[in-house]
């Protein structure tokens, strides 16, 4: 089993998900799956998650940002309560002992000119790495629930008020094509997979987009043909 590294952010003591997911033998997916539900139970339970687990980014081999979390202490508690046998032991006996050693390290009174430089230069170091860490956090961090509620509300009725309504003959109809159509450009513009991975500083952006949206000539002339045809005259297509 590899040392868990642990390190001082801002007073806070806390571990990388990838390092624990690396020494408890699971899949870094994985954890982060359990992670996100242990974060939603303390959500639900109106507790504050950022207590255990904080979001946070890292670069992968191809300089591309993935995710990933910090766990304090409480986090690591919570992660070595829901494991058995071994392997459980023995990252509960690496975690108590990092995390003591860093509480120790900071409790150390600093003596000398030359540690009084060192600990500022860190300090400096971690002042940096936070202020990027806390705009590549607003940058990449995804839209909430109830904002991805609101974009698949606002969607879904501009692409009916552009078929003219649910009751019409081109919603009835096409309304499949339509929403594949609106879904499709939204994720191309965006170059997302899925509209619940927009970034939360572009959402103003994607209300915009909905607002302005409209199908293609081919299908608006669709659309324009099949709704004529529910307003005819009765008899007037056998004619």
């Amino acid at each position: 089993m590899s040392e868990l590294k642990v390190i001082n952010l801002e007073g806070q003591l806390v571990t990388d998900s990838r390092e624990v997911a690396e020494m408890i033998g699971k899949e870094h997916k994985e954890l982060m799956r359990s992670i996100r539900q242990y974060s939603g139970v303390l959500t639900s339970a109106k507790l504050r998650s950022l207590d255990f687990f904080i979001p946070s980014y890292y670069n992968d081999a191809k300089k591309e940002q993935r995710p990933c979390f910090l766990l304090t202490r409480k986090g690591c508690d919570m992660v070595a309560n829901k494991m058995i046998g071994d392997k459980g032991i023995l990252f509960t006996a690496a975690y108590v002992t990092r995390f003591e050693e860093m509480e120790n390290q900071i409790k150390q009174p600093i003596s000398s000119t030359k540690a009084l430089l060192q600990a500022a230069l860190e300090q400096e170091e971690r002042i940096g790495f936070v202020e990027g860490r806390v705009e590549s956090l607003e940058n990449n961090m995804r839209i909430d629930g109830g904002q991805e509620y609101r974009i698949s509300k606002n969607g879904k009725s501009k692409v009916v008020e552009c078929l003219g309504g649910i009751d019409t003959k081109a919603y009835k109809e096409i309304s499949k094509r339509a929403f594949s159509q609106f879904w499709n450009e939204f994720k191309r513009y965006f170059e997302i997979p899925r509209y619940g991975e927009l970034p939360k500083v572009r959402f103003d952006e994607a209300l915009q987009f909905i607002n302005e949206w409209s199908p293609n000539t081919a299908m608006r002339m669709e659309v324009k043909a099949l709704n004529a045809q529910q307003h005819l005259p009765l008899g007037s297509e056998q004619q």
